[in-house]
Parts: structure tokens; C-alpha cells; sequence
């Protein structure tokens, strides 16, 4: 008989040490290394168990098989890869009141109009609050199965009576999971609770998607083994004062993981955004000082905001700063450097710089445009509206490069803009229809903005 040893695993990334610690050594957690018991470690200790289905050569396992399903939804299957692959396990996590149940009473109206059952259980709300909601949000379906359940036996014998071939938990964190230990939405009961889920998800082809909570600083709640469970993770960001709504790609073992779905949340519900740069620009046909165009990356997709800032003369002797939307120590970094390479004296101006729309940019190809908003407003020379500008800006006032030139510029050019600057040295295969202007440092790009100075593309 196999002897047992005492072992002691962390409950949040399931790191195993010999002894107890009260701090997990790998992912730093305090008070989450338990004891477990496991079999000894002797080879003859486990004997070999034979198959029920034998394993096949690769060439004859059926692809079809696991085919996505389209959802109906355009930007949630952008997401996921094309759609929901049968037996697949999702989860969806995000702030509450960001709209999480509205989108999945939406997917659901979608995937029940094509003939398919779906089948939504609520833990958190009663079923007459869903179907209110449901009501609003015109989401309403006869193949739509409704129940508000948290015990797991009695979820699974719902999908053993309804048979969908869709389902969605809501959320995961209130189902509790009768003869396991710990309080319900703890450790044990999630990863138990999840456990059977995706096996019952795996075992019948049922595609389940599962509602997380999020903690203070964004991170899923629960294990971070429940991300390693499941197929795909999804995060739905969103700002209270915006009605714009992101379904970020975390983790997805069936397409990309760094897409980028966008929806709008009304009054009557979730919709879709196919094209969004128009919500991140002030359409305007004239030309005004303190404003440039660029295009940032969020994952794959290629998105057109706008630049403003704004300069004030101010009496104190250290000036205030202030931004939105962008990173506070690079806009310092760019003012240090338009003062030192350009002249541009700002150490008795008021600086803000903001972008429009609630936009949120973090990566350095949008330093040009910043740099250009901030002197065309202390200089009060307006850059023209159909100007994009695209690139880094170093501490030596250098122009660097950046990746998916072609795709910024070619987003751009189909929105409308007549004229991009970009950094000298790109060697992508760029759009015809647009005018090219390559610029080695800040200096050019300033220069550049007031002349007709054109590069045709490759």
C-alpha cells in the first residue's frame, strides 16, 4: 500500500513545500500554505491503470470537433477567437455594476436565436430580477432556461433536465459545493466548485462561461489556479463616468490573447462597437492649438485618439502638472526634454495634457503626439487636424521607432487623415493615400508640422 506524506501547498498558485511557511515563496502570499496529504514518492508507489479510450495518433483526432460556434455578438467573438469552442470553460471578470450580466444576457439572446439552448443561473439575484433586466435589455428568449441556484448538485441536475449547450454561472464565487470544506467564495469552495464544472464542461461539450469579482487592484478573486482551470479568461473593463466598455483577452487556448472587443453601455442595455476611434477624437474641421492626433495599439487593434494640453502662465514657483488619460512620469520626461533639446520654455507654465474620450494610453509611440500638443499649446501654433504623428521620444530628443507602423498608419488613412509623421527608419510596407513625413528627432517633427515636406511610401 502507497504510504502518505505531509506536504504543504499554497491555495493561491499551488506552489508545494516540504514544511509549513507562513509566506508562500513563489507568488508571496502570507497565510495561504496548507497541509495536504499526497502519495509517497517512491516509483513503485502509483501502479499504471488502464485507458478507457486508448490514445490515437494526432492525425486521426477530428479538428471539427472543436470548432468555434459564433456567438452573434462581433466583438465578443473577436475576443474569444472566432467564438465559443463546445466544451470550452470561460471566465469573465470585472468590477461589479460594469456590466458583465448585461453582456451575458445578451450573448445568450444571440446564441438562443440561432436554435440553441442556454441555460443562465444566478446566484447573486433572484430570477424575477434577471428577467426584469432581461425585459430592458430586450433579451428575452424562449430558448433562454432561467434559475437562481447556488447549490453545485443542484446546477448540474439543471443541466441534466435542460440539456443546453450553453451556460453561464452568475457567479462563480456564490455556488457552493455541498461536503467541501470552507466558506462559500473562499479558496477550497472555488476551486472545488470550478473543478467539477469545467470536468462536467469537458465530459458532455458543454461550453460554461463563469462570472468572477475582481479584487481592489484588478486582479481575478480566488486561486490563481482557477485561471489555469479554465480555457479562456476574459477581464470587462470599464470607467463609471464612461459609457465605453473593453473585453480584454488575458489567457485564450483557442485564439490570440491580447485582442480587444469594444462596447458601449445605454439605458437599454450592451451594444457593440466595431469602429471606436471615433468616440477618442472632437470632430472638427478647423485647426486649434494644444491638439494632435496619434494611434495607439491595444492588443491587435489600432485605435485613433487625441492629444490636448494646455499651458497657463502660473506665479508659483513650482508649476502645476496635471494629466488624464496618460502616464504622469513620461509627460514629465517630454517636458524635461522640450525644454532641454527644443527651448521650449515651460518652468513658469501650467501644464495639462489630457486625452479625449477617456482614453487611457500607456505605450511610448504616443510621446510625439504629446510632445507636439504641448508645444503647439505654449507656442499657440495649431497642428493641422489631418495630421497624425507616431513615434517615441527619447531623452536625447530622438525620434525611435515603434511596432505596427503600417497598421497605425493604414487606421489613419480610413478615418480621414490627409498627413502622418513617423520616425525615420520604418521598414514596414506602408499604405498609399497618405503623406509620409520621416522624421529622425523632435526638432524635425516640429518643423515638419507647419511645411509640406513629403516622403512618398515604400
Amino acid at each position: 500500500m502507497a504510504k502518505t506524506r505531509s506536504t504543504f501547498r499554497c491555495t493561491s498558485c499551488g506552489h508545494t513545500v516540504a514544511k509549513w511557511v507562513g509566506r508562500c515563496p513563489d507568488c508571496g502570499e502570507w497565510g495561504t500554505v496548507d497541509e495536504v496529504a499526497s502519495l509517497s514518492s517512491r516509483p513503485d508507489a502509483v501502479g499504471g491503470v488502464t485507458p478507457t479510450s486508448p490514445a490515437r495518433p494526432i492525425t486521426e483526432v477530428d479538428a471539427n470537433s472543436s470548432s468555434a460556434v459564433a456567438t452573434g455578438i462581433g466583438e465578443l467573438d473577436r475576443v474569444l477567437g472566432r467564438g465559443v469552442v463546445p466544451g470550452s470553460v470561460i471566465l469573465l471578470a470585472g468590477e461589479p455594476g460594469v456590466g458583465k450580466s448585461t453582456l451575458l444576457l445578451e450573448t445568450v439572446k444571440h446564441w438562443a436565436g440561432q436554435g440553441r439552448r442556454a441555460l443562465y443561473l444566478t446566484g447573486e439575484e433572484s430570477a424575477g430580477q434577471v428577467r426584469m433586466r432581461a425585459e430592458r435589455t430586450h433579451a428575452v428568449h424562449e430558448n433562454v432556461y432561467l434559475a437562481a441556484e447556488s447549490d453545485l448538485a443542484t446546477i448540474l441536475g439543471h443541466v441534466d433536465t435542460v440539456n443546453p449547450s450553453l451556460v453561464v454561472v452568475d457567479s462563480v464565487q456564490t455556488v457552493v459545493a455541498t461536503g467541501t470544506d470552507g466558506v462559500t467564495g473562499g479558496v477550497t469552495q472555488i476551486r472545488a466548485v470550478t473543478t467539477a464544472l469545467v470536468s462536467m464542461a469537458k465530459n458532455r461539450g458543454i461550453a460554461v462561461v463563469l462570472v468572477g469579482h475582481v479584487t481592489k487592484d484588478g486582479a481575478v478573486a480566488g486561486p490563481r489556479s482557477l485561471e489555469h482551470l479554465v480555457d479562456v479568461v476574459l477581464s470587462f473593463e470599464g470607467d463609471r463616468h464612461s459609457t465605453l466598455r473593453m473585453v480584454r483577452g488575458i489567457k485564450n487556448r483557442f485564439g490570440a490573447a491580447d485582442e480587444v472587443g469594444c462596447f458601449e453601455q445605454r439605458d437599454d442595455g450592451i451594444h457593440q462597437v466595431p469602429d471606436p476611434s471615433g468616440i477618442f477624437r472632437h470632430e472638427r474641421d478647423v485647426d486649434v492649438s494644444g491638439s494632435t492626433a496619434m494611434v495607439t495599439m491595444d492588443g491587435k487593434r489600432a485605435l485613433v485618439g487625441e492629444i490636448q494640453a494646455l499651458t497657463n502662465k502660473s506665479t508659483m514657483s513650482m508649476p502645476r502638472r496635471a494629466v488624464s488619460g496618460v502616464d504622469s512620469a513620461r509627460v514629465a520626461m517630454l517636458i524635461a526634454v522640450l525644454q532641454s533639446r527644443l527651448g521650449v520654455k515651460l518652468d513658469d507654465q501650467e501644464v495639462y495634457v489630457s486625452t479625449v474620450g477617456g482614453m487611457r494610453v500607456t505605450e511610448p509611440a504616443t510621446d510625439l503626439a504629446i510632445a507636439l500638443a504641448i508645444r503647439s499649446a505654449v507656442k499657440n501654433q495649431p497642428i493641422p487636424h489631418d495630421t497624425v504623428a507616431i513615434g517615441e521620444v527619447g531623452l536625447a530628443g530622438e525620434v525611435r521607432r515603434v511596432s505596427a507602423v503600417a497598421r497605425r498608419v493604414a487606421e489613419a488613412k480610413r478615418l480621414g487623415f490627409a498627413h502622418a509623421i513617423i520616425p525615420t527608419g520604418t521598414d514596414e510596407k506602408l499604405p498609399s493615400g497618405i503623406r509620409i513625413t520621416r522624421v529622425d528627432n523632435l526638432a524635425q517633427a516640429v518643423a515638419t508640422k507647419t511645411r509640406d515636406v513629403v516622403d512618398a511610401p515604400f
